[in-house]
């Protein structure tokens, strides 16, 4: 595996910085023969941001990222990768890339893998030990430089891999599903990888299946679904879309038009949903509710998840998630499986 940097010997130095994003698509569309694998991918990443791509099976995000890496010339439409056209060769060397599906030959050290890559990368040999370091201080690593990578774990080897993928300090990181079939210690060295890459105004780009990982370190998200994108979301907003179960009694038919002065209300037996209402409304809505005779047995903060935006999205039934009541009765109970995946 090499992190596709290609071209001259001498190290790529840094692109100045700029508010061009990091890739910008329109239109882009994959045709093999009679099979559209995308139908017409727009779609813009913002520069040192973490970037999620989401979307189903078949959906075409492995075509899309062969497109975005140059391994596949599109059949129309058109793109840019930090700031040049797709399939520029000089551009990949500011790239790194890990795919889902690697392996290292367990006889190799952490630091002969690492100095292989140099080599792949065409990096200049001068620079070889300074990248070999940083790579090794960056993933956690220094201390098991020198084990071979055969007796390193699944989370060590995922490290490594991200390790191979940071050499020659790319603007542009693409993983495909980095922690996959980690345990949750893996997953969070993996978090914390990424966070540090994001702090030194790497862009990365997520393709993942993994909702809630994405929902914990993505600053925006793109949802594909057919070849197209059907939304693309800053998580930040969707943090801010909340609302509020009340489960209140003895204003039978009253309750939800109290409630719809502050935000969209629907009645499920005792309890009152209300979408979009302010957390500061939500004490005068309490209020309200026993001026007109109601009794309040218990108030419940909703949170919609990316999951549940992500199931609306594509139509799958099921998305309403965990509604208040549930919620209240068990605060850790899991969503339903809706039998449908979000998978690279």
């Amino acid at each position: 595996m090499s992190d596709i940097a290609l071209g001259p010997t001498a190290r790529p130095t840094p692109a100045p910085a700029s508010d061009e994003p990091t890739i910008e698509t329109r239109e882009l569309r994959k045709e093999f023969g009679r099979i559209v694998a995308l139908a017409g991918l727009t779609m813009t990443v913002p520069r040192g941001e973490v970037f999620g791509f989401l979307g189903p099976n078949g959906a075409g995000k492995t075509t899309a990222v062969k497109l975005l890496l140059g391994l596949s010339r599109p059949s129309a439409g058109e793109g840019r990768l930090l700031g040049a056209p797709l399939g520029d060769v000089a551009t990949r060397r500011r790239v790194g890339y890990l795919p889902e599906l690697f392996r290292y030959q367990g006889w190799m050290t952490a630091r002969e893998v690492l100095g292989l890559h140099c080599e792949l990368a065409r990096l200049p040999r001068g620079d070889w030990d300074r990248e070999v370091r940083g790579a090794l201080d960056l993933v956690g690593l220094a201390e098991r430089s020198d084990d071979r990578t055969g007796t390193f774990s699944k989370g060590m080897q995922q490290r490594l891999g991200l390790g191979v993928a940071f050499l020659g300090r790319p603007e542009l990181v693409v993983l495909d599903e980095p922690t996959s079939a980690l345990d949750p210690v893996g997953r969070q060295d993996v978090r914390r990888i990424i966070g540090s890459l994001r702090d030194r105004g790497v862009t990365v780009f997520l393709n993942s299946h993994l909702l809630t990982e994405v929902e914990r370190i993505c600053d925006r998200v793109a949802i594909v679904d057919h070849g197209r994108v059907v939304a693309q979301l800053a998580m930040a907003d969707l943090q801010r879309e909340q609302g509020t179960s009340v489960r209140v009694t003895g204003i039978d038919g009253l309750a939800e038009k109290v409630a719809a002065r502050y935000g969209t209300a629907r009645v499920e037996g005792e309890w009152l949903n209300v979408d979009a209402i302010a957390e500061a409304e939500v004490p005068a809505l309490v209020r309200d509710l026993v001026e007109q005779g109601g009794a309040i047995h218990a108030v419940v903060p909703v949170r919609h998840s990316l999951e549940e935006r992500f199931m609306t999205l594509l139509g799958v039934d099921g998305a309403d998630g965990v509604d208040g009541a549930d919620a209240a009765k068990d605060p850790d109970a899991e969503p339903a499986s809706t039998g449908r995946q979000a998978t690279p």
